[in-house]
Parts: structure tokens; sequence; C-alpha cells
């Protein structure tokens, strides 16, 4: 990434001291020459006026620094709409699967970056149509999910899945994933779906307590085309994708899922995908 001459940032909001660290790295930044692209919770935290809507911050970035969680970096991977930027993710939330980077190696990651010397990862998006009535009314691309999932009221949903128009089952549960590799350390893991290697070029459809216990995960070839169809009543269902983005679903909603597009995170350079799992799972170290 060597000739970087504007850099994005995107910081989550309400973030605790976090005043001082965008000061300090707006600085860092400046005495380098760098032409910065705020968006509007980073231009608070500096006490600047003004800022940029998310969806701005990437034009004519060569890389977008996010300061936050992994729900910062799945709200800027959206934000790219496409464009292949690196994302510099900064883990000043909790968990942090994706935002590997700490606060510590900002500035020495920073500066390889700036050299061009930074390891760059690609990960795979899903994007995401919702069909009603044979019209798309609803498109949005996800870094991790797409959760289709009972509303408050609901109860146990009747969901049909079809790979490839290849019928697979009809899901009697409180909902279905549909996710990345990336997506495969966040619900889906909890839900009881496979860690997935971030290579591996694949999809998974992970029920969420299904009545029946045979209904298991399924992993499936990320060249397919997964169709989600809501069987349940209208507004019993709720479609959502990154646990960020969504709408209410009607009976007979269709939802089409398939693999699309990549994103580049930056990863420090000797920290490999089981170092992270080891990590935050507190696996044993031997």
């Amino acid at each position: 990434m060597p000739g970087i001459e504007t850099v994005g940032i995107i910081a989550k909001p309400g973030i605790e001291g976090a005043s001082d660290i965008v000061a300090e790295l707006l600085h860092w930044l400046a005495r380098r020459g760098i032409i910065v692209r705020c968006d509007e919770d980073t231009a608070r935290y500096a006490g600047l006026a003004g800022g940029l809507p998310r969806e701005q911050v990437p034009e004519g970035s060569q890389l977008v620094v996010v300061l936050g969680g992994d729900g910062t970096l799945l709200s800027a991977a959206r934000a790219l709409n496409g464009r292949d930027i690196p994302l510099f993710p900064v883990n000043l939330g909790g968990l942090g699967f994706l935002t590997a980077i700490t606060l510590d190696e900002l500035y020495p990651q920073l500066e390889r970056a700036l050299r061009g010397e930074q390891r760059v990862v690609p990960r795979r998006m899903l994007k995401c149509e919702l069909v009603r009535n044979e019209e798309t009314i609803g498109s949005y691309h996800a870094l991790n999910d797409v959760v289709l999932a009972k509303t408050a009221i609901a109860r146990m949903l009747d969901v049909k899945a079809l790979v490839d128009d290849h019928f697979v089952s009809t899901f009697k549960a409180d909902g279905l994933i549909v996710c990345t590799p990336t997506g495969s350390t966040a619900y889906s893991l909890s839900a009881g779906g496979p860690i997935i290697f971030p290579a591996v070029g694949a999809l998974c459809i992970t029920p969420i307590c299904p009545h029946m216990l045979t209904n298991r995960p399924v992993v499936v070839p990320d060249t397919s085309t997964i169709q989600i169809i809501n069987l349940a009543e209208d507004h019993d269902a709720y479609l959502t994708v990154d646990g960020q983005v969504g709408q209410h679903l009607l009976k007979n909603d269709k939802i089409l899922c398939r693999s699309s597009g990549s994103v580049s995170l930056v990863r420090p350079p000797k920290m490999m995908f089981f170092d992270v799992l080891r990590q935050k799972l507190k696996w044993g170290e031997r």
C-alpha cells in the first residue's frame, strides 16, 4: 500500500478516552502530510465541525482506519460498497475476532502500512436480495451473516431452504443463519455452527434452536445460491444483515444469498487465524 495520500477514519461512538486517541492519530497523520476523511463520530471526538456520513469516508481514500469493535468493522465493510480499499481495524471494543490490531500496535502497524509492508487478507462478502411478489425490494451486503429470526411476539418459524434450486428442508426453528467463513465465529458459532477457516470457499446454513434435533448446520460451496423462503405470517419474522440493518418480512418473502466480492483486512504480520481462536476462545496453549 505505498503512496498513501488519503486515509479515512471510521469510529465507534461512545468510546471512553476516544477523544485523546483520535486527536493523537490525526496529529500523527498530519505530520506525515496525509489527508484525513473522518466520519461524524470521529469528527465529534476531535472537536471538528461536520464529518462525513460513513458511506462517503472511503471515497478517495487508499486506507480506512476503523476504531472500535467488530460491529464497527462490519459497518465499515458495507460502507466500502465494493471499493477495493484495505480496512485497518483497531480493537477498541470487546471480543474482537476481526479487529485484531490492538491500540499498542496502532502506530507500528500504520508505519508498516504506509511503507507497503503490511499483511492484507481478503474476506468474502455475502450479497442478500429480498424478493417479494417476484420483485426485488431490498439488496444488502454482509461480511458476517444474513439472519432470518422470529420477532419478539412470534412463535417458532417455518422456513424453507433451497440450494441451487434443490430443496434442502423446511425448518421449524427460531430462525436460520446464512454465514460466510468470517461469520462462522459469530452468531452461527453460538447457534452450534462450525468454525470455517477464512480461506475456505464455503457458506454455512445454521438453524437457530431447531425443533428437530436432526436439523444440523450444512456447509455448501460459495458458488451456490441459497434461497430462504419465509413461511411465517406477516411480520412474525425479521431479516437482519450483520446484526445491524434489515426489515420485517411478509409471508412467502424470498431471501437470495450469494457470495459476492470481498473486502481486504489489514492483519498483524505474525497473527494467524488459529492464534486469534486460541486468544479469543481461551483455548489451551498446548
